[in-house]
């Protein structure tokens, strides 16, 4: 059974309202994006093919189908209207649309038995001008908005919280997803990330900033695991540290042995110790490490700070390795030389180089106005760099400065 001359442009229109309601939507989360969990996004149909230059192909044999069988429609359209018009009764006009029903589904069962028909078959002038073809795919665009709609892939991507956004205005990022086919290429590389511990409300932020891994080998994935679980990384630390460095598993195993053998020798750690470093800040593995030896020079040349108390310090705060140089030698000046505080303490309340230096000097200088500076351990009224740096303003007032909230802020105007 197929549709008479009057059912295509039915049928093509409503499939154009159902197509432009879908592809809104998926458009209006490019910014935005709607996250689907990755069960929920594996039992999806594949409604297409993972390479988007396949769907006009079949789109034009879908319509060539419909139109090849369209005259045995149109006489078995007039016979069941003549039959059905006028019910005399309410059994007539029940009669009537099971007899439509029983006809729809006779005539997809004979839709699916059509031989394919060939896309360079003819067709008549007539036939040509009730296909609605879709607008060419542009050779070259600067968003991928212009082909979300016939990429499952991209689709997808959208479901799983990917900003396309942010992916487009990175060289190269748009014409690798759109090679990538879904089912083939990406599903193993998702069900590996959950696999490792990666969750489902993750995957769309780590992929936005690492989709390069979606192209890597799974079975260089699984051996750089396999190197991180001989060092005695648990499944938890894995997972931990590819969230937190998105492109740690992006590098060979060589360089990720190259750097924990760095940290180890430069800072003298054991290798509990330099272990538990990478996990705190697993970033080290993947960024330069220039700034790392730039510190490590600022501290023992600049800042006067021992080997070992270097060694604390940043087994204490991984972070301050990364540092600004401006900041830390900023905060150091004023710690040292204006608050009078000794590189003893320093050492023993490393989290002063990652705070800002501006609270810093207004909680200083709002003590120093109250005469309640005073930040030796040997004396009365003793006021430690933790509590000055890490506590809430309402915290520091009471507990601290012994003033109301109001007081502090009056002060602040007059800096």
């Amino acid at each position: 059974m197929a549709l008479s001359a009057q059912q295509i442009p039915k049928w093509f229109y409503s499939t154009k309202i159902r197509n432009f309601i879908t592809v809104t939507q998926i458009r209006n989360q490019l910014g935005r994006p709607r996250k689907t969990t990755l069960r929920e996004l594996l039992a999806l149909p594949q409604q297409s093919s993972g390479n988007f230059f396949y769907w006009g192909f079949k789109n034009y044999r879908t319509s060539s189908l419909w139109n090849s069988s369209q005259a045995p429609s149109s006489t078995r359209q007039e016979n069941i209207s003549t039959q059905d018009t006028h019910p005399s009764s309410l059994n007539e006009v029940q009669l009537k649309t099971e007899a439509t029903n029983f006809d729809s589904q006779v005539l997809l069962e004979e839709l699916e038995d059509v031989p394919p028909i060939s896309p360079l078959q003819q067709i008549s002038e007539e036939d040509a001008v009730q296909i609605i073809a879709e607008p060419p795919l542009p050779p070259a665009s600067f968003t991928l908005q212009d082909y979300v709609d016939r990429s499952e892939t991209l689709q997808k991507l959208v479901l799983l919280g990917v900003n396309l956004s942010k992916l487009e205005k990175r060289p190269g990022a748009g014409t690798l997803l759109l090679r990538l086919d879904f089912k083939n290429d990406i599903q193993k590389i998702l069900l590996f990330l959950k696999d490792i511990g990666v969750e489902d409300n993750q995957l769309g932020a780590f992929l936005t900033k690492n989709y390069i891994i979606l192209a890597e080998d799974l079975e260089n994935l699984k051996t750089r695991v396999a190197y991180l679980e001989s060092k005695k990384f648990s499944k938890t630390d894995i997972s931990r540290m590819v969230v937190n460095a998105p492109y740690l598993l992006s590098f060979p195993v060589d360089r990720l042995d190259n750097r924990l053998g760095f940290f180890q020798k430069e800072l003298g750690l054991n290798v509990q110790k330099t272990r538990d470093l990478v996990i705190r800040l697993p970033r080290l593995l993947t960024g330069s490490l220039e700034p790392v030896k730039e510190n490590m020079k600022v501290y023992q040349l600049q800042l006067g700070f021992k080997h070992n108390e270097i060694q604390h310090m940043v087994t204490r705060i991984p972070k301050i390795l990364t540092a600004s140089k401006r900041k830390l030698t900023e905060t150091f000046d004023y710690v040292h030389n204006v608050m009078s505080i000794p590189h003893y303490i320093i050492v023993k309340f490393p989290q002063v180089f990652n705070s800002k230096l501006l609270k810093i000097k207004e909680r200083h200088s709002f003590l120093t106005y109250l005469g309640r500076a005073q930040y030796d351990p040997q004396k009365p009224n003793y006021i430690s760099l933790d509590k000055l740096v890490s506590i809430p303003d309402e915290v520091f007032c009471k507990e601290v400065a012994k003033a109301s909230l109001q007081d502090f802020e009056m002060f602040l105007k007059t800096l």
